[in-house]
């Protein structure tokens, strides 16, 4: 079956990422080439301390890249406003909510903030889409809960609304799975799954769970010492992409059943 050719989001050429010092520059990574195209969900995953996290925060421009350029649109990043930024791409991060006295309803209402008045009143419009955003994700029973009420599972379900609520193309999260148990893990993940197909925007998040990711992503990033490919997964596990992923003293890629196994 033909491809469907897939407007791309996000795209990076040439990419270095690291630290720069006044006495220094720190290279994590290099010669980064990405595509993340609409409708996809897209898993980055690497060992621990490879740089996922610094990649992301380059590609959201919390962090600046060393060289190289990164596209939003088919428009250079640095060139968006905080506004038109806000207005495209949404983050969910790590980092606990300031307030966990807010109302569900309250805290996704948040992600309408690039688009309120200056005083923050929400038009129909904007509630509007904040129900509609917490119809899609499943969270009516939660609409009027305090968030301190909340299990970590439920909270990260409605950090996922507000980022939907902010109608963005492309959706970022940090560690979505982090402290979730493996029923809820899955669940996340296949959340997601279902919100890239249903309202076609592009969903990148980075995760340990390369298992997971292997049997749910559209496409994936994988971060090596050496390099960092993109690809669809059954592809990658063609290219041996998984294989050099950690040392194999303790674990291995079985490439015919697509899984990480405990050697023996």
């Amino acid at each position: 079956m033909k491809e469907k050719n897939q407007h791309i989001i996000l795209q990076t050429k040439n990419l270095s990422i690291g630290y720069q010092s006044n006495k220094a520059e720190t290279i994590v990574a290099s010669n980064i080439n990405l595509e993340l195209k609409e409708g996809q969900l897209i898993g980055l995953v690497g060992a621990n301390g490879i740089g996922k996290s610094t990649l992301l925060r380059t590609l959201t421009q919390v962090q600046p890249k060393l060289s190289g350029a990164i596209y939003l649109n088919n428009k250079p990043l640095k060139t968006y406003s905080n506004i038109e930024l806000a207005q495209t791409m949404s983050l969910v991060l790590t980092e606990q909510i300031v307030s966990k006295n807010l109302s569900v309803f309250e805290l996704i209402a948040l992600g309408r903030q690039p688009y309120t008045n200056w005083v923050g009143n929400l038009s129909e419009n904007d509630i509007s889409t904040v129900n509609k955003a917490i119809s899609q994700t499943n969270i009516e029973s939660l609409k009027n809960k305090k968030c301190f009420e909340l299990s970590d599972g439920q909270l990260q379900k409605v950090m996922i609304t507000r980022a939907l609520a902010q109608d963005t193309d492309l959706i970022v999260l940090d560690e979505p799975t982090t402290h979730l148990d493996m029923y809820h893990k899955v669940y996340i993940l296949k959340l997601l799954q279902k919100l890239a197909k249903e309202t076609g925007k592009t969903i990148l998040f980075s995760s340990h769970e390369i298992d997971l990711a292997i049997q749910l992503c559209d496409s994936m990033i994988v971060m090596s010492k050496d390099n960092i490919v993109s690809d669809s997964p059954c592809h990658l596990i063609e290219k041996g992409a998984f294989s050099n992923l950690f040392p194999k003293d303790m674990i291995v890629f079985d490439e015919k059943i697509g899984s990480f196994r405990v050697k023996k």
